[in-house]
């Protein structure tokens, strides 16, 4: 898709166009493809590598720029950078049903990807394959959300996906040193926090190897760096717990 503007003959190519309406009228921003969703997703954080131009229009296709009353009017600022960032956040990007069809179709295999990666079955304890769990997502008839990042739709369909099937996110490992003095009040607190405690070994200090939910980490974390005042040490062992070889439906 190549554009021309009639203004100055600046000819954008690879145009990706992303729309909002505003005090009831249309503005419109050029960006690269595949650039908008890296930027909402957090991937892409320089500005200049997202837009074509900073200006604001009313038609990209013809080259109409914004009115400037217009703008300030509809955004309250005429700072076209400013105003970029709110299209491009908070717009409709406009794609072809065919781009839109492939988007969605690599979300779907990425979201896929993701939680194959991080879960297992919690009986056998191996990894389930990312056809496997493409099939149970059909199965589910989960629907893509294109302004949602993959990492956010990949939680919401592991706990979709743990109505119909035997699935969780695989454990982490970690290995506690906590000072013997704070470590036994320390282990009542973090015992709610822990799935499975593999050994525990009183000597000098009390060390703990166990399996955790890798969402209670960074309040495990939290809370022996506070009660122990620095203390105590927390090493990651593993980052899953993970059998040998794939999952497979009987």
């Amino acid at each position: 898709m190549s554009i021309f503007t009639p203004t100055n003959q600046i000819r954008l190519t690879n145009v990706a166009v992303v729309r909002m309406k505003r005090a009831g009228k249309r503005f419109e921003i050029a960006c690269y493809k595949n650039k908008v969703v890296g930027w909402r997703s957090g991937v892409e954080k320089d500005l200049d590598e997202v837009l074509q131009t900073h200006s604001v229009f009313v038609n990209v296709s013809k080259g109409q720029v914004a009115k400037k009353e217009d703008l300030i009017s509809a955004f309250g600022t005429d700072d076209q950078t400013e105003i970029c960032k709110q299209i491009l956040t908070k717009g409709e990007v406009q794609v072809s049903d065919k781009e839109r069809h492939t988007q969605l179709e690599q979300m779907f295999r990425d979201i896929a990807t993701i939680v194959a990666d991080k879960c297992v079955n919690p009986e056998t304890k191996r990894p389930y394959t990312v056809i496997l769990i493409e099939r149970a997502m059909k199965d589910i008839h989960y629907s893509v959300k294109p302004n949602k990042s993959t990492k956010q739709q990949a939680l919401e369909v592991i706990k979709q996906l743990k109505e119909k099937m035997k699935i969780e996110r695989a454990h982490m490992r970690l290995r506690f040193i906590l000072p013997v003095n704070e470590g036994k009040k320390l282990k009542d607190k973090l015992k709610p926090l822990i799935k499975v405690i593999e050994s525990e070994d009183y000597s000098q200090q009390l060390e703990i190897v166990c399996l955790i939910d890798p969402g209670c980490f960074r309040e495990i974390d939290e809370l022996i760096k506070k009660e122990t005042k620095g203390k105590g040490s927390l090493e990651v062992l593993s980052l899953k717990d993970v059998e040998e070889g794939d999952e497979k439906f009987e």
